[in-house]
């Protein structure tokens, strides 16, 4: 039998690329053969995670975003193909958080929070998604979040559940808009996950008493588990599911 979730000779563009969840998902998909296009905003970041995947024997190459600007956006997806000539597999991961009472949150803050984790995320998928469906073919994962689906407690954070919220129904929207012509579009919601972000939360003990009495499996997961679950939806392993939300949370919505 094939092996299924083998991605040699595909290319997987993969937004906010230069660390945490995004940098593994990046060295996942390429130990399972694929030429990486890392996006990020930060160049210095962007630069490390291409050349770690160069290392492991996979093509790959940086290029700078700001997922904000449209324009932007299908100004990344001419260089990818310039560089790669085509794109298989795209994962929105960029995204942003900020714990902050509802009635506290500024218009700024707001916009920027809806600005990266969907509008962003639209931008990737609409200009990449032109690209998949004159191909026929193409799978998009979107990571969105548990706090798509529940409220998460004890922190404030309406915004980043509104986006992620978003992310899921966008998700399922697009899947059932493209299916039919050969494009998969599926979303990974994780738990907390053993990111820089999550630490910081983690250091408040109030926060870090709730998360892990929240979690049935009783503790933060692994960046190396979310990217499993991504390179399952990117490969042909996942060949029936699209428009899939799959939670990796240790169990959190369970209750």
């Amino acid at each position: 039998m094939d092996n299924l979730f083998d991605l040699r000779d595909r290319v997987a563009l993969i937004t906010g690329a230069g660390r945490g969840i995004g940098r593994e998902i990046a060295r996942t998909l390429a130990r399972a053969g694929a030429g990486i296009a890392v996006a990020e905003l930060d160049a210095e970041t962007g630069r490390e995670a291409a050349k770690e995947i160069e290392g492991l024997g996979r093509k790959a190459a940086f290029f700078q975003v700001d997922v904000r600007d449209s324009a932007n956006v299908d100004s990344l997806a001419e260089r990818v193909l310039k560089r790669f000539g085509h794109i298989d597999i795209l994962v929105n991961n960029a995204g942003v958080a900020f714990n902050t009472p509802a009635e506290a949150t500024s218009d700024e803050e707001w916009r920027q929070v809806m600005e990266v984790n969907l509008n962003g995320l639209f931008w990737c998928c609409r200009t990449v998604g032109k690209h998949m469906l004159e191909r026929g073919k193409g799978a998009i994962v979107n990571i969105a979040s548990m706090s798509g689906v529940v409220v998460n407690k004890p922190q404030p954070q309406a915004h980043y559940n509104a986006s992620k919220a978003g992310v899921i129904m966008l998700s399922k929207s697009l899947a059932a808009e493209w299916a039919s012509r050969g494009v998969r579009v599926n979303a990974v919601s994780p738990g907390y996950i053993g990111t820089e972000l999550t630490r910081r939360g983690m250091s408040n003990p109030e926060w870090h008493k709730a998360w892990l009495e929240l979690t049935p499996l009783g503790r933060v997961g692994e960046l190396s588990e979310i990217a499993h679950a991504v390179w399952y939806l990117a490969s042909d392993a996942a060949s029936f599911a699209t428009g899939t939300n799959l939670v990796v949370d240790g169990g959190y919505t369970c209750w």
